[in-house]
């Protein structure tokens, strides 16, 4: 069965390219030109992927995926016009998965899909296998609910709430405790690909995680390994 896919763009011509090379490739698309047509489809249809325009009339690209991640963890590849680290780390910390800066070669716009997808169904399959005590981990008075998607700290259950991101990087962390992970090996496990570009992204979620856990309880969490990378314990 065809992997289905929505593309969330009011770029006519680039949506049609877009939905061409993706015919070739044996995806299903479908399209929708703005914010709350797109919300729409995104919400009431069951996609493999979504590709999702910043900048769209009648609502932006990132307000179509905060509403969106209410509801929906489908992956979202974010497409931009803007190369500005600022507004690629709203859109990731806003919850989605890539992003691809116009003007972007076709090739790898399709690796990015291909990497997602991958990602996304082995995430599914990990998701089915983790029962019990394997789907929970905890640091100190940390404790966290892979199945639940919750974060709580202390004996008194106070929640922290973290985006989708900020939430798979702890995980991440605290599956490997006790074990320094590099910056590129943080990037490929959460991110879900060989990442090329700007690393600093990972310094800037841990600076997230630190604020919203080590700054709010007065712990030390995350421990930076100079040269090396972070770890927990």
């Amino acid at each position: 069965m065809s992997e289905k896919i929505l593309i969330i763009e009011d770029d006519e011509k680039l949506a049609r390219m877009i939905e061409l090379e993706l015919g070739h490739e044996d995806y299903e698309a479908e399209k929708a030109a703005d914010g709350v047509a797109g919300l729409k489809a995104a919400e009431g249809g069951d996609h493999d992927l979504i590709l999702l325009d910043i900048m769209l009339p009648g609502m932006s690209g990132i307000e179509v995926l905060r509403r969106l991640r209410k509801t929906k963890e489908t992956p979202v590849i974010l497409l931009t016009a803007r190369d500005e680290t600022v507004d690629k780390v709203l859109g990731l910390d806003s919850g989605a998965d890539d992003y691809v800066t116009k003007p972007f070669a076709i090739e790898e716009l399709l690796a990015r899909i291909r990497a997602q997808i991958r990602k996304s169904r082995k995430d599914a399959g990990a998701e089915d296998a983790d029962t019990g005590a394997g789907a929970r981990l905890s640091f100190g008075e940390l404790r966290v609910d892979k199945e639940a998607h919750t974060a709580v700290f202390s004996d008194t259950e106070t929640p922290v709430e973290l985006t989708h991101k900020e939430f798979e990087l702890l995980v991440c962390l605290l599956e490997n405790k006790g074990r320094v992970l590099g910056r590129d090996m943080l990037l490929n496990k959460v991110w879900g690909y060989d990442y090329i570009g700007e690393t600093n992204v990972v310094d800037v979620y841990v600076r997230f995680l630190r604020s919203k856990i080590d700054e709010r309880f007065g712990v030390k969490l995350i421990t930076t390994v100079r040269g090396a990378g972070y770890k927990i314990g």
